[in-house]
């Protein structure tokens, strides 16, 4: 609830200041050998958004308790595409690289180590059970709540060059979660160059190393008891003893506020401190703020050169570009700039 309360300040101080804001187991081809860097893009990307959670499906109260809230002040700055937006991951420099062939599947768990499933066009999902399983060059349609899930006690996991979606409405209502990407184990994995849509919470883990995707378009839904589900393109809940990298991604959090926007980066203590986090080089929009940034207690955070761009809301994120900064312990605040150039400066936690 630390999000919603963060929310309902954020608004009360800008209503005080009379101002808004804009199966079984499978294995295809030999596991893939090391593969190249695909060449960054040239123009603008394309534009448009584990334990449960629940959102109240209530629009903010001005006056619930919160934390610190963005400046009561309007900026200037307009809601459009810029330059410093060009270059980050899109629709054309991720997902599969070659022809599909289509796999109904179900929704799939694998249980030998070293499955590597390539070329796979699957309607389905799929329930890691094994170390070391490799998803490349494919395309994941899910029905169900998860797109890709790496169970408790397992490791490897490396999903690369894939899209993974999800069909709104289908599979089960989890209490209002779900996830393109679900890391359970207690090891780090890697999503790269991956294109990923539609699921609320796209990337959950809190040990990772999350690099050159397109995560655009979150989709919202309401769980059985009528509530909102939160939408994070990036979710870590804290308490992780492992390294979650977060670089030269396109995050993009469309999804309105009111029907459980949170963030494009959502680093919350949930679980436990956050700690040992990197998020660098990111293009990042949308979501109540377009940051979470771990909050107090959380320590070993590097925050540097990343856009927030203003393509949905003046501040990024409705009620600002970042919250919950810790300043001290070792975090780190460098070279983070709004999509027309001006530096964005966090407040602290409190």
């Amino acid at each position: 609830m630390t999000r919603l309360r963060t929310c309902l300040a954020g608004l009360a101080l800008l209503l005080t200041a009379g101002c808004s804001g804009s199966a079984g187991s499978s294995s295809a081809s030999q596991a893939p050998s090391t593969h190249d860097r695909p060449p960054a893009a040239t123009d603008d990307p394309t534009s448009a958004a584990p334990s449960p959670r629940t959102t109240p499906s209530t629009s903010p109260s001005a006056s619930a308790p919160g934390a610190h809230g963005p400046s009561a002040k309007p900026s200037a700055r307009s809601t459009t595409v810029t330059s410093l937006e060009a270059g980050f991951p899109n629709a054309r420099t991720t997902g599969p690289r070659s022809a599909l062939k289509p796999h109904s599947t179900g929704n799939m768990s694998i249980k030998t180590d070293g499955t590597a499933i390539k070329g796979w066009d699957i309607t389905g999902s799929l329930d890691i059970y094994a170390d070391n399983v490799t998803v490349i060059d494919s395309k994941i349609t899910s029905t169900n709540w998860w797109g890709v899930n790496l169970r408790p006690g397992f490791k490897g996991l490396r999903i690369l060059h894939t899209t993974i979606t999800a069909v709104p409405g289908k599979g089960p209502d989890n209490g209002g979660v779900d996830y393109a990407v679900s890391n359970m184990g207690a090891s780090s994995i890697e999503v790269g160059w991956c294109n990923i849509s539609v699921f609320g919470n796209a990337l959950s883990m809190g040990q990772g190393n999350i690099h050159d995707n397109y995560v655009h378009d979150l989709v919202p839904f309401r769980n059985a008891g009528g509530e909102w589900q939160h939408t994070d393109a990036v979710i870590s809940g804290g308490g992780s003893s492992g390294q979650l990298i977060i670089r030269h991604n396109t995050l993009l959090n469309p999804v309105d506020v009111n029907r459980g926007a949170s963030a494009s980066v959502g680093l919350f203590a949930d679980t436990g401190h956050v700690s040992n986090t990197v998020v660098d080089n990111n293009l990042l929009a949308g979501g109540a703020y377009a940051l979470y940034g771990g909050g107090d207690g959380a320590t070993g955070i590097t925050v540097t050169n990343n856009v927030f761009s203003t393509r949905y809301h003046r501040n990024s994120g409705v009620y600002g570009s970042v919250t919950a900064w810790n300043a001290g312990s070792g975090n780190v605040w460098r070279g983070n700039r709004y999509a027309d150039g001006t530096p964005v400066t966090p407040e602290p936690s409190g």
